[in-house]
């Protein structure tokens, strides 16, 4: 940020929903994904029993990754993130074919980093582009993780990928 060094999953121009999205970086780190998910199917694991999702950048390299590339995916979880007004996601689902993997969205009411607004923007745009959408407001909640968002997203994900933790007790 500022120039300085970060650890980020692709560069942005600023962060803001109004601005071109910086395709250069976000098209390296969907290729780096996609191999990561082949590694996966070559191992056994069957498509449709792959979530991808992540929180603020995370999510929305997961909404780039799997609405352009992996849209036979079992779900998208995107935490406290936004793609972009123009997003190549949004041009992508305008040429598809097919059924789309189910979005699981939670945000956070007083996130000043990436405005509540933003993410209902998100989820709004790719309902009207056919994507099934769940969307969760969490009050009060700022640009982090909550144990109620995340109790939210385990019911999700169990629900998504029944079976996989049936026996286990916590």
């Amino acid at each position: 940020m500022k120039g300085g060094i970060s650890n980020v999953w692709f560069d942005r121009f600023k962060i803001s929903n109004d601005c071109p999205e910086h395709l250069e970086s976000i098209d390296v780190m969907c290729q780096v994904l996609t191999d990561l998910i082949n590694d996966e199917v070559k191992s056994g694991i069957k498509k449709n029993r792959i979530l991808i999702g992540g929180f603020s950048m995370g999510g929305c390299m997961a909404m780039h990754v799997a609405y352009r590339n992996h849209q036979d995916v079992a779900g998208v979880f995107a935490l406290s993130s936004f793609l972009n007004k123009t997003s190549a996601v949004y041009q992508a689902l305008q040429k598809r074919a097919g059924a789309l993997p189910e979005l699981f969205q939670c945000h956070g009411t007083a996130d000043e980093l990436v405005l509540h607004s933003w993410g209902e923007e998100t989820n709004s745009a790719l309902q009207s582009l056919g994507v099934s959408t769940k969307f969760h407001s969490f009050p009060g909640l700022f640009h982090e993780l909550s144990t109620g968002e995340l109790e939210k997203l385990r019911a999700w994900i169990l629900a998504k990928l029944p079976g996989e933790i049936e026996g286990h007790k916590e």
